[in-house]
């Protein structure tokens, strides 16, 4: 018998240490059409979703974000905007490939002098403790393979007063939406992925990870676990998503 540890990857066990380079290569894959795939499948609405994690994060002139799993950086655009040019923002991604199509962004934007890119694996992250204000994650704890790791690390680099920041596919509320919301998932998000991006595996992963990953109450835990204080979530589109924020106090 083996002792080997792992890991779901959407519907499958793996090794622990292949979850990291599995998820590597579907966002390798959708890189390019990240965007447009966002839109499409949420019908826009994950610009007002990501509105009211920036809303909630309460960051000022000044300060310093880290934005991890930032992909094509529409969390760590506004946060840029927001602490101006005497603030710092870092964003981060564990995919060079995401990272670069949003670095490109940030360039065409002319968002330069208080953004940084960096990457960064969410379980190890590579600054001191008590250094930034606020942390996010957006779409990319679900992805993690040790997550309360990652909740661990982003409470150690929050200065006492910071806010943790997970904006997050969750659970929805109710059966009826439930079952319509797996319809969509296993047969809408798989031919979309193949029409888009040739790549329906990719979304198919997707609608799995959302599957295998806490609902609103058993994350809220995992907040509270790390360390965070005051922890609370706002679920969206009848829970379809939900925004955790927790306090270092």
């Amino acid at each position: 018998m083996s002792d080997q540890k792992t890991t779901h990857f959407g519907y499958q066990q793996v090794p622990i240490e292949e979850k990291a380079a599995r998820v590597r290569e579907v966002f390798d894959s959708v890189a390019t059409r990240y965007d447009l795939m966002n839109d499409l499948m949420s019908l826009g609405i994950h610009r007002l979703w990501k509105r009211h994690t920036i809303e909630l994060a309460g960051v000022r002139r000044g300060q310093r974000v880290l934005d991890l799993a930032s992909g094509t950086g529409d969390l760590a655009d506004r946060f840029a905007a927001i602490v101006g040019p005497d603030g710092q923002v870092v964003m981060s991604d564990i995919n060079a490939a995401m990272l670069g199509e949003g670095r490109k962004r940030m360039l065409d934007r002319g968002r330069v002098g208080n953004i940084q890119y960096s990457l960064i694996n969410a379980e190890q992250i590579p600054f001191p403790d008590d250094y930034f204000d606020c942390v996010t994650i957006g779409f990319g704890l679900r992805n993690v393979t040790d997550k309360q790791k990652a909740l661990g690390e982003m409470q150690r680099v929050l200065r006492p007063g910071g806010r943790a920041l997970v904006l997050e596919f969750s659970h929805p509320l109710t059966k009826p939406l439930g079952r319509a919301y797996d319809l969509y998932s296993f047969s809408v998000l798989p031919a979309l992925g193949k029409l888009v991006t040739n790549d329906p595996g990719s979304y198919r992963y997707l609608a799995e990870s959302i599957r295998m990953h806490p609902d609103q109450e058993t994350l809220r835990g995992m907040m509270e676990t790390a360390g965070l204080e005051r922890c609370e979530y706002f679920n969206h589109s009848g829970g379809i998503v939900a925004i955790h924020r927790g306090y270092k106090l």
